[in-house]
């Protein structure tokens, strides 16, 4: 799924469909706001292609984009693995990506900046019959998708919150691409698996496992996020217009997922990000696109760093990682921009 091969509604039709959530308003009010703020530095924009949907924003901020300028606006498919790594060597400029799957790049000092976060709620955990709370898991077996990833790094936080050491109390596999943890579970191979995105809403159309964690509504999980906005801290640094820019069509964009999510959910099947819809209005239904205005991304970062410094996952204060990992400017300026 290329970018450019995903991305051929025109404006014409782009207008008539976000006519109906209200959108229409805002992107006229982009071309005045364009015209009265600097010019961008660049007009090419390269963000990472997920294959989660939760990450709905910073596709349907593509015609966004383009309004606001932008010429060159490329999608890179570079799957479920590598979107720290390439905004980090600068193959992508900014992406949107969860935060457990970050923690651990801003904790080796690799070059991503964090800007804002968006929504909470992505992640279920779901467990076997002879599971019911988290910490049933002691001794048990935990189905991921890679050793490293979001998956892991979250479920981490969690044990450590109960008292359970990730790294000595719990056995974990890991399949090869996106599907297999959650197989690997279905299979019965692993006792709990970590479900994303549209994960959950696949299992539950299988009938398959009971949600122990909803980190949509359980608390403390449902207090954070778990998908932010991370920029190439070069690139941040290098084009300051460009990067509020792009910022602010997300959020927008995240508006848009708030105000209709049949209408965002539409979109992602027309254009094949998830061509069954009924599981995709149900993620956007369930997710809180509208978080980025109330809650301070700074907590979801402390919160998941203590836990995970305390059992020696990472190495880095939640401090440092905030002083060194963190660049809030632009969102506080949003905040103050899209009020209304």
């Amino acid at each position: 799924m290329h970018g450019s091969r995903m991305f051929d509604l025109g404006r014409r039709e782009f207008l008539k469909r976000t006519s109906t959530i209200g959108a229409a308003g805002f992107l006229a009010a982009y071309h005045r706001l364009a015209a009265a703020e600097p010019p961008l530095e660049t007009t090419k924009i390269r963000l990472v292609h997920t294959p989660s949907i939760c990450s709905a924003p910073q596709y349907i901020a593509e015609e966004l984009l383009r309004l606001d300028g932008f010429t060159d606006v490329q999608y890179l498919p570079l799957g479920t693995r590598n979107g720290p790594y390439a905004l980090a060597d600068g193959r992508a400029d900014i992406a949107m990506w969860d935060i457990p799957g970050l923690i651990p790049h801003l904790d080796a000092g690799r070059p991503i900046v964090l800007l804002a976060g968006v929504h909470a709620g992505c992640y279920e955990l779901f467990a076997s019959e002879r599971v019911r709370t988290i910490r049933d898991l002691k001794n048990k077996t935990v189905a991921i998708q890679y050793f490293g990833g979001g998956d892991q790094v979250l479920l981490s936080s969690m044990l450590a919150y109960v008292g359970i050491n990730p790294q000595h109390d719990v056995k974990w596999i890991a399949g090869e691409n996106l599907t297999d943890g959650m197989t690997l579970f279905i299979e019965g191979k692993a006792d709990a698996f970590l479900g994303f995105g549209q994960q959950p809403e696949e299992l539950r159309v299988k009938k398959f496992g009971h949600v122990i964690v909803d980190t949509a509504q359980d608390r403390p999980w449902s207090q954070y996020f778990c998908c932010m906005v991370a920029a190439n801290r070069d690139f941040a640094q290098r084009n300051p217009v460009v990067t509020k820019r792009v910022l602010r069509a997300i959020l927008k964009a995240a508006d848009i997922c708030a105000a209709d999510p049949q209408r965002a959910a539409r979109y992602l099947s027309d254009k094949l990000y998830e061509p069954r819809f009924q599981i995709g209005l149900n993620v956007m239904k369930r997710l809180p696109y509208n978080r980025w205005r109330e809650d301070d991304p700074e907590d979801t970062l402390r919160f998941h760093a203590l836990r995970l410094h305390e059992v020696g996952m990472i190495k880095s204060s939640p401090q440092k990682i905030i002083a060194q990992g963190t660049d809030w400017r632009f969102l506080n300026e949003l905040k103050k921009e899209l009020k209304a």
